[in-house]
């Protein structure tokens, strides 16, 4: 099945207009169906062996929410701390979840010990599992933005909150905290790159030919 070019620009436009949202979302409901898609889009991402180790945990409780806020909250300060004091002090300026205002949160884990311990693809870099279900987060993003809904990756905190907030097992590793909804705008510029946190590489600067060229 080839793609037309209006398909292959629309792709393109999603990629580029994807943003990583914390600051925009609106308390407009997400229609079930819609959620599925971006869910079903998330699940056929490429994984090792064909494993598919990711599972979703759609949270919409409020008090959950407000639990994951408050385990944020604690690492966020920790993490403010590592900075120089002028890059922290930029930092505290910086929204960087909308775990409680975004009306669906979701964790993406991975079972590394899905079908069994010998993985096609996993024998050799074991770790291939977490990249693909990390890739399954990266389908999320880019249908969610197809769907014009703003999602958020939250990594400022612990797996142990996560874990007993939302009663993981311990033998499931936690890829990441997702807040989803609708947005009153998606920024032109990554939010970072907007606020001077740092510029955008030039591609040429990451690309080499052949082998390591710098």
């Amino acid at each position: 099945m080839n793609i037309s070019e209006s398909e292959r620009n629309a792709l393109y436009k999603v990629i580029f207009s994807r943003r990583d949202v914390r600051s925009e979302f609106l308390p407009k409901v997400v229609a079930n169906d819609v959620v599925q898609r971006i869910l079903k889009a998330a699940h056929h991402a490429p994984s090792v062996g064909f494993m598919q180790p990711w599972d979703f945990i759609v949270v919409t409780d409020t008090e959950k929410k407000i639990a994951i806020k408050k385990g944020f909250t604690e690492a966020n300060k920790h993490s403010s701390a590592l900075f120089t004091p002028e890059k922290s002090s930029q930092y505290n300026k910086l929204k960087l979840e909308g775990i409680v205002e975004a009306p669906l949160g979701i964790c993406v884990t991975c079972d590394r010990n899905r079908n069994g311990p010998v993985v096609l693809g996993r024998t050799i870099k074991p770790e291939m599992d977490l990249y693909s279900a990390v890739c399954a987060v990266q389908n999320m993003w880019l249908a969610a933005r197809a769907e014009n809904l703003g999602l958020g990756w939250v990594s400022i905190i612990h797996d142990s909150v996560l874990r007993d907030v939302l009663a993981i097992p311990e033998n499931i590793d936690i890829i990441g905290y997702l807040c989803l909804g609708y947005v009153s705008e998606f920024k032109a510029k990554p939010e970072l790159e907007e606020k001077g946190w740092l510029p955008r590489m030039d591609i040429d600067d990451v690309i080499h030919h052949n082998a390591w060229s710098k």
